[in-house]
């Protein structure tokens, strides 16, 4: 069974690193993209059965604090931020977590992280694993 994934970022290369690492785990489909909060909002109409949403918090128009706000009325599905301003302890992680995010994963080097995958890929794996009751 795969599980279905919305990425949420507003850099086309965070977009594409995320996605390609998605593209290699089996059990998982990334289905969705947008850009910003809104567009996001956009694809949960359009993909009512998604497992999981990878989110950014800094984005321009609404960004991914505003939008879980309201993903967690519209989707069931999972929410794992993936900011590198949402750190431990960090007022952006508080937040996140008030509003419901299921988990968070901080990118390593800044905004865009080129090397997630070498420095978190198995942490947000595991995560991601975890929050659709793989082991």
């Amino acid at each position: 069974m795969e599980h279905k994934v919305l990425i949420v970022d507003d850099s086309v290369m965070m977009r594409t690193v995320i996605r390609g690492f998605v593209t290699k785990m089996p059990e998982f489909k990334a289905v969705a993209f947008a850009e910003n909060g809104k567009k996001a909002l956009e694809e949960l109409d359009n993909h009512k059965d998604l497992a999981l949403i990878l989110l950014d918090i800094e984005m321009p128009e609404m960004d991914g604090l505003e939008f879980l706000r309201y993903a967690k009325l519209k989707s069931k599905a999972k929410i794992v931020i993936l900011s590198s301003v949402a750190l431990s302890g960090s007022p952006y992680a508080a937040k996140a977590r008030e509003l419901g995010a299921d988990a968070i994963v901080t990118k390593p080097s800044g905004a865009v992280s080129l090397d997630l995958v070498d420095k978190r890929g198995g942490e947000l794996s595991q995560v991601m694993r975890q929050l659709v009751g793989l082991r």
